[in-house]
């Protein structure tokens, strides 16, 4: 037998045997009588994204199909099984009263050879729970307070801008110009930099977030594979973010800090309490233990989600609140008039008391977030095998992925009437009293929620509040009416501008 056939026949062999293992890999929830649907050999349940269909959609279809079934159905992320939760009750006790034992997210991590994906939303285990505490402190109210001054100066800043640019054309793409506002606000807090892309898009600081989410190291199949096998493709030092994207930001962040120390400059913001951590300045935790000194690597990983996390997930949700707001307008007004009232009770000066007796506004962006949930998936991986209370025939297996659909549950019938109607009534004190929690999900719930809320929201209600106070939205004939959405990002994005007609009040 010749070389050509002896290495023909174990190409053979190990197409034959690859074959037989993804038969059998996807044959796992058929075996074990839980409802699933058929998965694509590459993409698994995610078959269609970036072509045919939206992630958003994705999560909506399979919880509208298997609703009813058992308290999760099977699911296949890739070529991984994974347990899409269906009631709310088990996601309950996922997120908070068996948190122990679904602690880590289950996406890929590799601090040591890819610096940026040691942040925060990634990382696992301990060195989460050590991270963590380590960054609690920086994101209290009081911390809040603190930085309240520096994202209200962009806004005043955004609103120039705005009433300039009006102008010359009274319908602006506005979620362009709100994610012009929170990278300024990112660069200021984040990264300590005066970016200005209000008055500069082509900005630098602005064109690399932009490519955060555009730039990726692999295609289709390198994705399927690193999502498949996290484990094997950390043994072999496999990274997943584009070094270009990596050099950019570690530059920035070892400038920042040699420019800070060498002038001894302190501004109150993020970026000053990430170099106390790493300067001893900050080393105990809440509950009085020492913590060790965070790195530069460290450093530059948490500014990083800081930008990912917070400057498109807000300016995407101050869009879509606009954008209904532009639909309804006595609820605009409704609004209006509550800044006004807000504002005229301290002397005409904004402030962060103020903005915090903005309910109804807080509402408006709580009802937003229901209807586009930028988050639309809370991802976990079982640490232990878990027999679901009172199902014994449903068994989430050790290393297995959880997918808690919080999208789906923001459009379900039976917990929000009219699911689909835009209604802020629906974050009334009254009836927030009476929902579980669990029910309404966008920043995550249980000591894994969402470290940056209070500056998510903080950002969001300063940048509304700014732009109701001195504008009025209105629809125009390039409002895409109705939304529909980006099928390549992961996050829910409108497929295309959003375009409305503003005029000065």
């Amino acid at each position: 037998m010749s070389v050509t056939q002896i290495l023909l026949a174990i190409l053979l062999a190990l197409l034959s045997y690859i074959a037989y293992w993804l038969r059998q890999r996807f044959m796992y929830w058929e075996v074990r009588g839980i409802a699933y649907e058929k998965p694509h050999y590459l993409l698994g349940n995610l078959d269609g994204i970036h072509t045919k269909r939206s992630f958003l959609e994705v999560w909506l279809t399979t919880y509208k199909k298997f609703k009813g079934t058992g308290p999760f159905c099977g699911f296949f992320w890739f070529q991984r099984p994974a347990a899409f939760i269906l009631d709310t009750k088990l996601a309950k006790a996922i997120l908070i009263k068996d948190f122990n034992n679904f602690v880590d997210r289950g996406f890929y991590t590799n601090p040591e050879d890819d610096p940026l994906t040691g942040q925060l939303f990634l990382l696992d285990g301990h060195r989460w729970r050590t991270m963590r505490n380590k960054l609690s402190p920086t994101f209290t109210s009081g911390k809040m307070k603190y930085m309240f001054p520096t994202v209200l100066r962009v806004g005043e800043e955004f609103v120039r801008v705005v009433a300039a640019d009006i102008e010359k054309d009274a319908v602006l793409e506005i979620r362009d110009y709100l994610a012009r506002f929170t990278t300024d606000v990112i660069g200021t807090c984040a990264f300590g930099i005066e970016v200005n892309s209000l008055k500069n898009p082509s900005d630098e600081f602005r064109v690399m977030g932009k490519r955060v989410f555009t730039d990726l190291r692999y295609g289709r199949i390198g994705l399927a594979l690193i999502q498949s096998f996290p484990k094997m493709c950390q043994r072999l030092h496999i990274k997943s973010t584009p070094d270009h994207i990596t050099d950019f930001y570690m530059g920035l962040v070892r400038e920042n800090i040699e420019y800070r120390e060498k002038n001894n400059i302190r501004r109150n913001d993020f970026f000053d309490m990430l170099l106390d951590l790493k300067n001893n300045k900050m080393l105990k935790t809440e509950d009085g233990q020492m913590m060790t000194n965070i790195t530069v690597e460290e450093i530059t990983a948490q500014a990083f989600v800081f930008l990912v996390a917070g400057f498109e997930t807000s300016s995407t949700t101050m869009s879509f609140a606009l954008y209904e707001l532009a639909q309804h307008e006595d609820i605009q007004q409704r609004v209006r008039d509550e800044i006004t009232a807000a504002l005229e009770r301290h002397n005409g000066e904004f402030t962060y008391d103020c903005m915090r007796e903005m309910t109804y506004l807080n509402q408006v962006i709580s009802e937003t977030l229901r209807l586009y949930t930028v988050l639309p998936v809370l991802n976990r991986e079982c640490m232990e095998e878990y027999a679901v209370p009172g199902n014994p025939k449903y068994v989430i297996a050790k290393g297995m992925q959880v997918v808690i659909p919080a999208a789906a549950y923001h459009r379900d019938p039976e917990l929000y009437p009219n699911p689909n109607s835009f209604d802020p009534d629906n974050f009334s004190p009254e009836k927030v009293a009476h929902r579980d929690g669990v029910e309404w999900l966008p920043f995550g719930e249980g000591p894994r929620n969402c470290i940056g809320m209070r500056f998510g929201q903080m950002q969001a209600r300063i940048g509304l509040a700014l732009l109701l106070k001195n504008f009025k939205f209105s629809v125009d004939g390039k409002t895409p009416i109705p939304m529909t959405y980006d099928k390549v990002n992961f996050l829910v994005q409108s497929e295309h501008g959003i375009c409305l007609y503003v005029e000065k009040i």
